[in-house]
This record gives C-alpha cells, structure tokens and sequence, in this order.
C-alpha cells in the first residue's frame, strides 16, 4: 500500500530575465489571488513554467512517495487535504502547491510489472554489451614482434 496525493502546483524559474527575488515575488502575487478567490487551475495555465502540468492547470495526479525532489516532496507531504502552501523554493524555481487528495493504493501490480520491465531491460542492456565486446575482439589487430 503506497500513500499517494493529488496535488497541483504552479512553478515559476528564476532565468536571465527574472531574478530570484522577482519569481518569488511573482508567485507571492499569485497566492494572493488564489486565496481571494481566482481559480488555481486558471493562473497555473496563465502563469506557470511547468510546461507539462500547466496545460493540466498545474496538476500533477497521483503522486507516489520519491517522485518528486525531497524538498518539494516534504512541503507538500505536511499540507493537509484542499489546504495551499506558502511559496518556497527548490532546485527547479519557485512553487506553489495545492493538495486535493491523498488515497492509499495498493501498487503491489504495478510494482511487479516495473520489476519485470527493469529486469528485460537490463538484459537487453547486458546483451548488447556483449554484442559489443565480441565485436571490439572480432576487430582488434595485435601484432607481435621480436625485438
């Protein structure tokens, strides 16, 4: 059984064109209007540099505990349900989040089949590798001479 959290964010990234003070400004700004009432989803699209997730209003799904980086992880692991947090910063820029749900899921299938897929892999891995080092052989060229 794996604790799992529905949650979305929005991430704003210090650049050449805004600096760290100005994105976390930026994202204080926009916590401001989700709080009197504008929608999260809506500003996400508007305004986050999460590509991937800004097209979903900033949803992330079903989050799965060491998929996220430690910091961003921690942050939204000590939000309680439908509760947004204060901006904060990780190795990515700067982030907002806002949990909708956490669940339990029984990952035990999905756990097997990401076993079995690695395990394929790394015998397709160790094949080639072979492959590879019996052609290195195939063509090497030593010549012995005597002095």
């Amino acid at each position: 059984m794996v604790k799992q959290t529905l949650a979305s964010h929005i991430l704003i990234k210090n650049n050449e064109l805004t600096t760290d003070e100005e994105a976390q400004q930026r994202l204080e700004k926009l916590r401001e209007r989700i709080v009197n009432g504008e929608d999260f989803a809506e500003l996400a699209r508007a305004n986050s540099d999460d590509t991937g997730s800004a097209i979903d209003g900033g949803s992330l799904g079903w989050v799965s505990p060491g998929v996220m980086v430690p910091e961003f992880e921690e942050k939204m692991n000590s939000l309680a349900v439908g509760e947004m947090s204060d901006v904060f910063k990780s190795r990515f820029g700067w982030h907002l989040i806002k949990v909708f749900d956490r669940r339990e899921e029984n990952m035990a299938e999905e756990y097997q089949r990401s076993k079995a897929r690695e395990q394929i892999r790394q015998r397709k891995i160790d094949e080639e590798m072979e492959t590879w080092l019996r052609s290195m052989r195939d063509e090497a060229y030593v010549e012995y001479r005597n002095p």
